[in-house]
């Protein structure tokens, strides 16, 4: 599979999941910009590593929850290869927090940087596909709890739920322009995010029992199917969500 002269924007591409995907594109062959709104030394290495794959790479300091700075992003890619082929809606956040005790500030920021982002990262992405021709892929990385219930974390449920739906209305939509529009939805992935969970023993032995594979996934293994579904082989693919969970959802205890 060959990503050679495309380009791909990946928000929140500068750790965890998103800097797995850039790499993984990058490997392909694409060009690839990234989005971060923090520790800008992290996104100059895994520049650095790109440019040494033999690709070409920028970073954009952006915050998707703000429109204006989506415009930015998007803006830059054109302004600097041409066009745009891939984007990955990637960015986000969590608090950990139910509908008892989830401030409003804290539901603002969960649906602005993981909602919000996605909607209008697809709007002015899709908009410049259609204006550029060819069509395109737009990745939405959402999670198994857009549709499995997570206690304890509503707003995150939340925003992935609708990230579900924004995937499937907004592939019919675009499917016309020939833009393909698909959902990642990972499990428990061995990231910065649940470093809390991954430094506790009991906690991590509870959790590998609870998936079929008996192991978080790799950041790597995410990115490798985001690569998948950029490429030629996934030409058929959209409106839908491909579960990477190692079978967490269909775990049952056998009673």
């Amino acid at each position: 599979m060959s990503l050679a002269s495309k380009v791909a924007i990946v928000t929140g591409g500068n750790s965890g999941i998103g800097k797995a995907i850039a790499l993984a594109l990058a490997k392909h062959g694409a060009s690839v910009v990234i989005d971060y709104v923090s520790h800008p030394e992290a996104t100059e290495a895994l520049e650095q590593e790109i440019v040494a794959l033999g690709d070409r790479v920028i970073g954009v300091e952006a915050d998707v929850s703000k429109l204006v700075d989506l415009q930015k992003l998007v803006g830059s890619a054109v302004e600097k290869f041409g066009h745009v082929d891939i984007m990955v809606n990637n960015a986000g956040v969590e608090t950990r927090t139910s509908i008892l005790d989830t401030t409003e500030e804290q539901y603002e920021k969960v649906l602005e940087i993981n909602l919000k982002s996605a909607f209008f990262g697809t709007q002015l992405v899709a908009q410049q596909m259609i204006k550029q021709g060819g069509g395109g892929r737009i990745i939405n990385i959402t999670s198994i709890h857009e549709d499995w219930p997570m206690p304890g974390n509503t707003p995150y449920c939340l925003s992935k739920g609708a990230m579900r739906m924004l995937t499937r209305t907004a592939a019919v939509e675009l499917a016309p322009h020939n833009i393909l529009v698909v959902g990642v939805a990972p499990g428990a992935v061995a990231t910065p995010i649940n470093l809390s969970t991954m430094t506790d023993p009991a906690l991590m032995a509870r959790l590998n029992a609870a998936i079929p594979l008996g192991r978080m996934a790799k950041p790597e293994e995410i990115a490798s199917v985001v690569a998948f579904l950029a490429g030629d082989g996934a030409s058929y693919i959209t409106a839908t969500t491909i579960i990477t969970d190692g079978g967490m959802m269909q775990s049952s205890p056998g009673l």
